[in-house]
């Protein structure tokens, strides 16, 4: 049931790093065409700087699923998610409010460090599969990004106060000539956006997107994201000059094949710390491996 919410969640998240072509209302709200272009080129030169750092760090996610008109908990997790080189590894300590078997947390930990022998091996047939698999993921996500330059137009909304820093605040309307080609696209279509920019680094504050019409899916066969669907996220500084997500949330009505259901799900992040390399991390894997390390408190 899952899979629609992780679709609409890797295709809204570009929007926030990547503002799409101006339009006339930028110059009426007080910035110049050139003056956007500048601030989106801005954003994404942050953006990226913050990827390729963040591969290096390890973080605390709580994941929590509200369903029902009266938003009754039925999931929330906690995970520490570490990096492996080629993408990240989640480790499962607390289900529920119950706290997992010590064993099975140290389980998990044998095999981040098994995924990091094989990351700081580069003649590893598996690595070299993994870093293949990731090359092609990160093309996905380029290629949706070049797909999102010409799917929104984008204007000014002058400045605001946000979480105490002031933010130049971008509005995102799909661009009603862009013609999609896959099912990613699509939801672009039918998405609308708002960015709020830290005037003094570019970083993203904040943003919120809202689905704006019923979204299909094979052809209406396998399911549809209904309007009125709404993602925001929170960023904030993790370390000096990298920012990363503090807080998700998407709200949503979908249908799956023959069965509709409502689902509102949170992601909290914190604890974020620098770990370094596979080589870094796998030293850090196997001193807390020799040591038996506890396992992570909540936040």
């Amino acid at each position: 049931m899952r899979r629609f919410a992780i679709l609409v969640v890797y295709v809204l998240a570009p929007l926030f790093g990547l503002p799409g072509q101006a339009g006339a209302q930028g110059v009426e709200a007080g910035l110049s065409e050139a003056q956007i272009h500048a601030l989106a080129e801005r954003v994404i030169a942050a953006q990226h700087a913050d990827d390729v750092a963040l591969e290096e760090f390890e973080r605390i996610e709580q994941h929590t699923i509200y369903s029902g008109a009266n938003r009754r908990i039925t999931e929330d997790k906690f995970y520490r998610v570490v990096p492996t080189g080629t993408g990240t590894l989640k480790l499962l300590f607390k289900d529920n409010s119950s706290p997992l078997d010590p064993n099975y947390y140290r389980k998990q930990l044998h095999d981040w460090e098994q995924v990091l022998e094989i990351a700081v091996n580069e003649n590893d047939p598996r690595e070299q599969a993994a870093y293949a698999k990731w090359q092609r993921k990160m093309k996905e996500r380029k290629d949706l990004l070049e797909a999102a330059r010409q799917a929104f137009h984008v204007s000014s909304s002058g400045q605001e106060i946000r979480n105490g820093r002031l933010c130049d605040v971008l509005a995102l309307e799909p661009n009603p000539s862009f013609v999609p080609h896959s099912t990613a696209e699509n939801v672009l279509t039918g998405t609308k956006a708002k960015i709020w920019i830290d005037d003094a680094t570019g970083q993203i504050v904040h943003g919120e997107a809202d689905i704006i019409r019923d979204i299909s899916f094979g052809a209406g066969i396998l399911g549809k994201l209904y309007r009125g669907g709404h993602f925001s996220l929170d960023s904030s500084e993790v370390s000096p000059g990298i920012w990363a997500p503090s807080r998700v949330q998407f709200d949503y009505s979908v249908r799956k094949f023959l069965f509709t259901f409502d689902s509102h799900e949170v992601t909290q992040t914190s604890r974020y710390r620098r770990v370094g390399r596979p080589a870094q991390a796998l030293a850090i894997a196997r001193e807390e491996l020799a040591h038996g390390a506890p396992v992570p408190a909540d936040p």
